[in-house]
């Protein structure tokens, strides 16, 4: 018998004592790491919102009421405000239900489906935040500017240049800011919940291998 030989039954005798998983053991160890990672959403988004709502409790006060409304903005900030609470709790509800659907797979492709369900849901509630902070910058700089043009009117033809020039100024600054706001919210978004995302789809990828 020359080495070769003596290689490969060296090998099978080592892989004869090696552990071999069931197509049953690997499901459910990858069910448990998907339910774990779903259920990390759900808490990682109950606690943002808690942040969130914590946060406008201790800026809003009367100073912030006075300013909001010099600028006409009260309305809009109050509607604004409900709304995007009202849509978070929704996408919170969500990952809740998704969690819970989870926990109730009883078979790999179910598994699969809400798996891409999570994902999905996921992605809409990153785009909604990215959005809804960027349409409420707008609208508050729109309001902002339109104070300063009926303020402006009233004063001299030569301060009204002046300011007006300054206002586009500070406009620009403000959009860049804007914008520069929106990708670190949105870096933000990619790191916390993307390393989540990107577990559930090896999981998603380990389960399309046992061939269901």
């Amino acid at each position: 018998m020359d080495g070769l030989d003596l290689l490969k039954k060296d090998w099978k005798s080592r892989e004869a004592s090696l552990p071999h998983l069931s197509y049953d053991e690997i499901y459910k160890m990858i069910w448990k790491k998907s339910s774990s990672i779903v259920k990390w959403i759900f808490i990682i988004s109950v606690l943002e919102f808690l942040f969130w709502a914590v946060l406008d409790i201790a800026i809003i006060d009367k100073n912030y009421w006075k300013e909001i409304e010099e600028f006409d903005l009260t309305e809009f900030t109050i509607i604004s405000n409900v709304v995007g609470y009202l849509i978070t709790l929704f996408f919170i509800f969500k990952f809740y239900r998704n969690y819970k659907r989870i926990n109730a797979t009883d078979s790999a492709a179910g598994l699969m489906k809400n798996i891409l369900k999570t994902r999905k849901t996921v992605k809409y509630y990153i785009a909604f935040v990215l959005i809804g902070s960027a349409f409420t910058g707008l609208v508050s700089l729109y309001f902002i500017i339109e104070h300063h043009s009926l303020t402006a009117e009233a004063t001299t033809a030569a301060n009204y240049d002046f300011n007006t020039l300054a206002w586009i100024k500070l406009s620009l600054i403000v959009l860049i800011g804007l914008a520069v706001l929106m990708g670190l919210i949105w870096l933000f978004y990619r790191l916390i919940y993307g390393i989540l995302l990107k577990r559930l789809n090896r999981n998603y990828q380990e389960l399309k291998k046992l061939d269901v």
